[in-house]
C-alpha cells in the first residue's frame, strides 16, 4: 500500500526491532491490510503525518497481510486494521514503552499525539544554575539554545536526542539576565555552540533547520547513528532467536477490519504498562471553590468552569471532555515524573462559585467553557485563551505559569476571604455536621443580599417551636 516512495517507514517483523524498539526516537506504527478500506482511508492522511515529523521521530507502518508478519502482528496483539501504536524509549535499551493510539486519524492529531512523547534531553538552566551546568563536564561539547519561550520544542529535543550521550543541550529563557548577559545575547532565538575546554563558544547563524543545525553541531561531535550499527550476534543470541523462530510457526488468528479495535496486550510483546490518567476532582459546591481556591492563603489552582448542560441527559460537549481529559493528563504526567504541580478542578455550572468568577472576572456567559487560574494569596489571575484544548497546548500554558512567564490580572479582592471569614465558614460548617450527625434541626434562611444561608438553631427556638406545636393542638 506504501510505495518505496513514500515517507512512511515500511517495516517487518525482522527490522522491527532494530528500526523501531531499539531506536532513541519515538515512532508510531501502523498495523495494516491492504485489503483493508479504513486503512486505504488512512493513508493520506498518514503519509502527511510521516512528512511533518520528518527529523523529529518515526512514522512507519506493518503490513499484517504479509505471511511473514503474521505472527509479529499477533504477538503485537493486533486484533483489527488499522491499528496504531506509539512506540517511545523506554527506561532500559530495546524495551520501549508501546501505547496504542486511540486518537482522531487526521494528520494534526497523530502529529501532535507524536509530539507529546518526544523524550525531553534538554536541561532548563536558570541564572542560579549556569555555572553548575558549564562546568559540569566540561571537555565536553555543549549546545545552549537562547529563547523566547519557556517550553523546549520538538526540534530542539529530536537533537538532543540525535547526540544524545555526546553532547549537552540546555535552553535559556529570555527572562535569565545573568546568563543573557555573560554570552552577549541580543536575539531570540540564538544558539551557541560550546566546544568544551577552554574553546570560545560559536555563534550559529543560519536557518533553524534541522539539517543545517545538525552539520554545524557536528563539529563537535557526530550524531548517533539511527538504527544503531549492528554488532555480531552471541551464541545465546542465536539459541534465543530459534526458539522465537520456532514459536513463530504457529499460526495467529487473523484479524478483521475495524476502525477501532479493541486491543488487549499479548504476553509475547510484554509492553510496559500505562496506568490511565485520573480524572481532576470535581469541586461540587461553593464552599469548596472558596477553601480551596479563594482564601488569602490560596495558592496557585487551574479551575474549569463547565458550561450550563443543555441536555442533562446528554454527555459532555467533546471539547468539554477534551479539556477535563487533557487536564487529568497533564496532572497525570507530573506525577509520573514525581513532579509538583498545583492542584486542577472542575467546577459544574449549577456550583454558584463559577457564575461569581465570570462575573468577577468578566468572562464568557455560562454556556462556555472556561479555564482559569488563580492565587488568591499573590492576588493575580490568568485566562486560558483559545479553543485547542489538547494536552499539548495545555501544558504549554501550565508549563508557562509555573515557569512565572504569563501575563497576570489582578484578582478582585472582593471574591477572596480572609483568615477571619474563613475561620468563621469552617467553623460554621463544622457546627453544622455535628447538628446533622446529632439529628438536630438547621434552618435556612435569606440574607440580606438574597443569598440562601444556613442558620444553626437554637435551643430557644426549639423550645418555642415544642410550645406553638402544642398550642396548635389545643
Amino acid at each position: 500500500m506504501y510505495t518505496k516512495s513514500s515517507p512512511v517507514l515500511q517495516v517487518d517483523a525482522k527490522s522491527y526491532d532494530r528500526l523501531i524498539a531499539k531506536s532513541n526516537h519515538t515512532s508510531i506504527v501502523e498495523f495494516f491490510a491492504p485489503w483493508c478500506g479504513h486503512c486505504k482511508n488512512l493513508k493520506p492522511a498518514y503519509e502527511k503525518a510521516a512528512k511533518n515529523l520528518k527529523g523529529l521521530a518515526k512514522v512507519a507502518a506493518v503490513d499484517c497481510d504479509d505471511e511473514s508478519n503474521k505472527a509479529f502482528c499477533g504477538g503485537m496483539g493486533v486484533q483489527g486494521f488499522p491499528t496504531l501504536k506509539i512506540v517511545k524509549p523506554g527506561k532500559k535499551p530495546g524495551r520501549p514503552v508501546v501505547e496504542d493510539y486511540q486518537g482522531a486519524r487526521s494528520a494534526k492529531a497523530i502529529v501532535d499525539a507524536v509530539i507529546e512523547k518526544i523524550p525531553n534531553h534538554v536541561k532548563r538552566i536558570q541564572d542560579k544554575d549556569l555555572d553548575d551546568w558549564l562546568s559540569e563536564n566540561n571537555s565536553t561539547g555543549k549546545v545552549v539554545l537562547f529563547t523566547e519561550k519557556g517550553t523546549t520544542g520538538p526540534l530542539f529535543k529530536a537533537l538532543a536526542i540525535d547526540y544524545l550521550g555526546s553532547v549537552n543541550f540546555g535552553q535559556i529563557r529570555n527572562n535569565q539576565k545573568k546568563a543573557i548577559e555573560t554570552f552577549g545575547i541580543t536575539s531570540f532565538p540564538t544558539l551557541v555552540l560550546l566546544p568544551g575546554g577552554e574553546q570560545s563558544g560559536i555563534v550559529y547563524d543560519g536557518d533553524m533547520k534541522k539539517e543545517s543545525l545538525s552539520t554545524f553541531i557536528s563539529q563537535v561531535a557526530e550524531p548517533n547513528p539511527d538504527p544503531a550499527s549492528q554488532k555480531a550476534k552471541s551464541k545465546s543470541t542465536k539459541s534465543s532467536s530459534k526458539k522465537d523462530e520456532a514459536k513463530a510457526t504457529k499460526e495467529p488468528e487473523l484479524p478483521t477490519e475495524s476502525p477501532d479495535p479493541q486491543i488487549p496486550t499479548d504476553d509475547s510483546q510484554k509492553p510496559i504498562v500505562i496506568p490511565e490518567a485520573e480524572a481532576i476532582p470535581t469541586l461540587a459546591q461553593q464552599d469548596e471553590v472558596i477553601l480551596n481556591c479563594l482564601t488569602e492563603k490560596s495558592q496557585i489552582c487551574v479551575l474549569a468552569l463547565l458550561p450550563i448542560p443543555t441536555d442533562l441527559a446528554a454527555p459532555l460537549p467533546e471539547h468539554v471532555s477534551t479539556a477535563l481529559a487533557s487536564l487529568a493528563e497533564v496532572a497525570h504526567h507530573h506525577k509520573q515524573r514525581g513532579a509538583k504541580i498545583f492542584p486542577f478542578f472542575a467546577v459544574p455550572a449549577e456550583n454558584e462559585a463559577g457564575a461569581l468568577l465570570r462575573e468577577a472576572l468578566s468572562l464568557r456567559p455560562g454556556d462556555a467553557l472556561e479555564i482559569v487560574a488563580t492565587n488568591a494569596k499573590r492576588g493575580w489571575w490568568r485566562l486560558f485563551e483559545g479553543e485547542n484544548y489538547g494536552v499539548v497546548r495545555l501544558e504549554d500554558w501550565i508549563d508557562s505559569i509555573k515557569m512565572g512567564d504569563a501575563t497576570k490580572l489582578r484578582l478582585p479582592d472582593s471574591i477572596v476571604l480572609s483568615a477571619e471569614e474563613v475561620a468563621q465558614k469552617e467553623a460554621a460548617t463544622q457546627q453544622a455536621k455535628e447538628r446533622v450527625k446529632e439529628g438536630k434541626p438547621l434552618k435556612i434562611v435569606e440574607g440580606e443580599d438574597g443569598e440562601l444561608m444556613i442558620e444553626i438553631e437554637s435551643p430557644e427556638d426549639e423550645e418555642g417551636q415544642v410550645q406553638e406545636q402544642e398550642h396548635d393542638e389545643l
